[in-house]
C-alpha cells in the first residue's frame, strides 16, 4: 500500500503502518516542529506543506490510500463550534478535493466526536454526502484509544472509505463479535479525579487557550487488570454505499493509569502531589517509541530539545495503536481481495 498523508503532524499513521510494509509517498504538514520531526525520521519522504495548495504540488505519484485528521478546533466542544464556517473546518473539504484529484481506493479520516453534532450534524453530513458524490462507500465509528492498549481515554471518529464499495469500508471497522450478541467480558471500572494544574502552555488545538498537549491529565482510570485491547466496547460502525508506563521513580499502582484529556495541563499524581508528565510519558500514552520527538531543534542538540513543542505534537497526534488496528483491518481486506 502506498499512501499520502495530510495534516501529518508527527505521523502516527506511518509509525503504525511501517510494520505492515506500507510506504508513504508524501506528507503535508505546515507546523515547523512536526515538520522537523518528519524530516528527522523520514528524510526521503517529501513534505509538500500547505494542503490547500495541493493543485500546485509537484508530484504525480499514484496512491492507494489518503489519510488525514483535519483540524478539530471548529468541531471540538472546547472550541468555538463554528464548524465549516471556520477556515480550519473547511480543510475537511480540501481533504475531499485531494481525494477527488488522486482517487485512491482507500480513505481514512479522523476527527473529534464533536464533529458528529457540529451544526446539528450538518457539517458531518456534508462530508459524508461529498464522499458519496465522489463514488466512495464509507463506514464510520467512534473508537477510544483506551481499548487499544494505551493508558488514556481518547475518543475519536474514524471514517474509512473505499472507492465504489461500502462493504469493504464496513469490513474494516466492523467485527462480527461486536454485533453477535456476545459482548466483550465486563470490566469493573471506576473513575477518580486528582487535583489539576489549570495553567498551561499558551497554545491549544481545541481553541481553549489555557492548555495544550491535547492535553494531558491529572485524571485516572481505575481498571481491573486484564486485556486493555477491546475495540468492541465502543460504538458500532455505521456504513453507507455510494453509487506503557510512568517513570520508574514514581509509585503508581498497576491498576491506576494516567490518561489524556482535553482541557488539563500534562500532570499525574505522585505521592498525593501533582507533577507534569514528561514528554516521553506523553509519547507512550500515544503509542510512540520513547523519545520519538526528541530531535535536534533550532540549533540545539536532541538532548536540549524543548518540552513545549513535544507536548503539543503529542496532543495533536492520533493514537498509534488505533491507527495500527485500522491498517491491519485494511490489509486484511486487501489480502482477501488478493
Amino acid at each position: 500500500m502506498k499512501y499520502g498523508s495530510v495534516c501529518s503532524g508527527v505521523e502516527a499513521a506511518t509509525a503504525a503502518w511501517h510494520p505492515l510494509g506500507w510506504e508513504p509517498q508524501w506528507f503535508s504538514e505546515i507546523e515547523k516542529f512536526p515538520s522537523a520531526v518528519l524530516a528527522h525520521h523520514y528524510p526521503d519522504v517529501p513534505n509538500l506543506g500547505d494542503m490547500t495548495q495541493f493543485k500546485e504540488w509537484p508530484i504525480d505519484r499514484s496512491i492507494d490510500l489518503l489519510v488525514g485528521g483535519t483540524p478539530c478546533q471548529s468541531f471540538s466542544v472546547a472550541g468555538l463550534r463554528k464548524g465549516l464556517d471556520d477556515p480550519r473546518g473547511n480543510l475537511m473539504l480540501t481533504y475531499l478535493a485531494i481525494a477527488a484529484q488522486y482517487q485512491p481506493k482507500w480513505l481514512v479520516w479522523e476527527n473529534v466526536p464533536g464533529v458528529l453534532s457540529s451544526q446539528r450534524g450538518r457539517d458531518f453530513g456534508t462530508f459524508l454526502g461529498a464522499l458519496g458524490q465522489l463514488g466512495y462507500g464509507f463506514a464510520y465509528r467512534v473508537l477510544d484509544a483506551q481499548y487499544f492498549g494505551v493508558a488514556q481515554r481518547r475518543r475519536r471518529v474514524f471514517v474509512v472509505g473505499y472507492l465504489g464499495d461500502w462493504r469493504r469500508a464496513a469490513a474494516v471497522l466492523f467485527e462480527r463479535e461486536s454485533m453477535s450478541g456476545h459482548p466483550a467480558p465486563s470490566r469493573e471500572a471506576g473513575q477518580e479525579t486528582a487535583p489539576t494544574v489549570t495553567q498551561g502552555a499558551p497554545f491549544s488545538r481545541t481553541g481553549n487557550q489555557r492548555v495544550e498537549a491535547e492535553a494531558i491529565v491529572a485524571q485516572c482510570l481505575t481498571t481491573r487488570t486484564g486485556s486493555m485491547y477491546d475495540p468492541f466496547m465502543e460504538t458500532l460502525p455505521i456504513a453507507f454505499g455510494a453509487q506503557n508506563s510512568a517513570n520508574q521513580g514514581d509509585s503508581v499502582s498497576t491498576e491506576v493509569t494516567p490518561t489524556l484529556d482535553k482541557s488539563k495541563t500534562p500532570a499525574v499524581m505522585n505521592d498525593l502531589q501533582v507533577r507534569r508528565l514528561t514528554p516521553t510519558e506523553c509519547e507512550r500514552l500515544q503509542g510512540f517509541p520513547d523519545n520519538f520527538t526528541q530531535i535536534p531543534w533550532r540549533n540545539k542538540s536532541a538532548d536540549d530539545c524543548p518540552d513545549g513543542p513535544r507536548y503539543k505534537a503529542m496532543g495533536n497526534s492520533m493514537a498509534v495503536p488505533v491507527m495500527r488496528w485500522i491498517g491491519e483491518r485494511i490489509q486484511m481486506v486487501e489480502n482477501l481481495d488478493g
